[in-house]
């Protein structure tokens, strides 16, 4: 059978600061630049969840958007939007919250609830201009 690929899109605003404990303000200033502003700054992600199988024959389904629409929403935008996600969430407490650790996190959150016959892919817009995969 063919394997069809569907998307579910969802937005959410986020605070981060970049940092490197290990590091002098010094160098975290130079390697991360206004990003490690100490007030933090922020972002309007944009989500794209990708879900990659064969058409159930009972359903027409690969995966019920309405369900991977719920699945996003309270494993991961419960958790991050309108969140500071160095201050506000246990995954940034020690890890850097850029947005190829944010874009691996969220595959994390989701791949236990998705069925492992089925292909997940992440797609993270921090800025119209830059955005990640994961996986690759």
């Amino acid at each position: 059978m063919n394997k069809v690929s569907v998307y579910r899109k969802e937005h959410f605003n986020a605070a981060h600061k970049l940092y490197n404990p290990n590091w002098d303000d010094a160098t975290n200033k130079q390697v991360f630049g206004k990003c490690n502003n100490a007030n933090y700054h922020g972002h309007n992600y944009v989500l794209i969840v990708k879900v990659t199988g064969e058409i159930d024959a009972e359903t027409g389904y690969v995966i019920d958007l309405k369900v991977l629409s719920d699945l996003i929403q309270n494993e991961v935008l419960k958790k991050f939007d309108h969140k500071n996600l160095n201050l506000d969430t246990q995954e940034f407490k020690h890890l850097n919250p850029t947005a190829e650790n944010i874009a691996v996190v969220i595959y994390d959150l989701l791949r236990p609830h998705i069925k492992s016959d089925l292909d997940l892919k992440i797609t993270l817009h921090e800025t119209d201009n830059n955005y990640v995969k994961y996986p690759a």
